[in-house]
């Protein structure tokens, strides 16, 4: 039985769902978002709450049940509030400039790399910070993985593109010869 698939969902104010065969459809004041409801999967609208159940006990069913709840709920609160992923650049002379819709990163090659900006994305880049927005959670984590990727930190000096906040484990570099030589 799963225990997150049999959580109600509460509609937050100003967020408006449709429910068709096999979609449905979430609006707010962010923007729009569907996803497909897959077969064995049934959903309820019942005074401003969602409620999600299965149609039977198949294994295939009751994987996708607790799943599709939660890829709900991510809408909803990207619909309401949106997503935001903060990328920070550390290293002498690395830079992000907007270029456009996309970005231009300076990250020590001997070219700059443009990034093209994807729909449904909004770029800001504040210093050495990148900002990336937008509604759909995975798409938003999905771009932010591909900026990390362009340069990701290494771990002596910790040169790189890195998430805010985000711990990266340092290691000590060559020791040279310490003890006994050998005449």
């Amino acid at each position: 039985m799963s225990r997150i698939g049999n959580k109600i969902i509460n509609i937050p104010e100003g967020v408006e769902i449709k429910i068709e065969t096999g979609r449905i459809f979430i609006k707010g004041p962010k923007g729009e978002l569907s996803k497909v409801i897959p077969e064995g999967i049934e959903i309820k609208e019942v005074d401003k709450q969602l409620i999600i159940k299965r149609e039977s006990n198949d294994k295939n069913v009751r994987s996708l049940h607790g799943l599709i709840r939660a890829l709900i709920v991510d809408d909803i609160i990207g619909v309401k509030d949106g997503y935001t992923k903060k990328l920070e650049l550390v290293g002498v002379g690395f830079k992000a400039e907007k270029k456009g819709e996309g970005l231009v990163f300076s990250l020590g090659f001997s070219h700059p790399i443009e990034v093209p900006a994807v729909s449904g994305i909004n770029l800001r880049v504040d210093k050495n910070i990148v900002i990336v927005e937008g509604i759909d959670k995975q798409l938003v984590g999905e771009f932010a993985a591909k900026i990390k990727a362009l340069k990701p930190p290494e771990p002596y000096k910790g040169k790189g593109i890195r998430y805010v906040g985000e711990y990266i484990r340092r290691k000590p570099g060559k020791a040279g010869k310490v003890g006994t030589s050998t005449a």
